[in-house]
């Protein structure tokens, strides 16, 4: 996983996304699309460093994640803000849309 991405599981999730913002990436290593999505990412952890926390969530490996939140297509990206999701995209997301949908997010 690239630095200052965090590798979420089922059973780090909610430890996770449970206070402040976070972003997850819905994804699994077979997806091309998701493959496109991981240097975005990272250009977005160089931008917002602490301010929010950036994530990686394998729907193979965490089906059960997954599930609760409805993951039909990957990738999914979630915006939560204190373990509330208010924010979805579905597909590749530019650097741009990210970092202001964490703005709004923090807002």
């Amino acid at each position: 996983m690239a630095e200052g991405i965090k590798e979420l599981t089922d059973a780090t999730f909610l430890d996770t996304v449970g206070s402040g913002v976070t972003v997850v990436d819905f994804w699994a290593p077979w997806c091309g699309p998701c493959r496109m999505q991981g240097p975005i990412l990272e250009q977005v952890v160089a931008k917002v460093g602490d301010k929010a926390t950036i994530a990686k969530l394998n729907v193979d490996e965490a089906p059960q994640t997954a599930s609760r939140f409805g993951i039909r297509s990957i990738p999914t990206l979630l915006v939560f803000k204190d373990g509330e999701p208010v924010r979805q995209f579905v597909g590749v997301q530019m650097e741009g849309v990210l970092i202001d949908a964490i703005e709004a997010a923090q807002a």
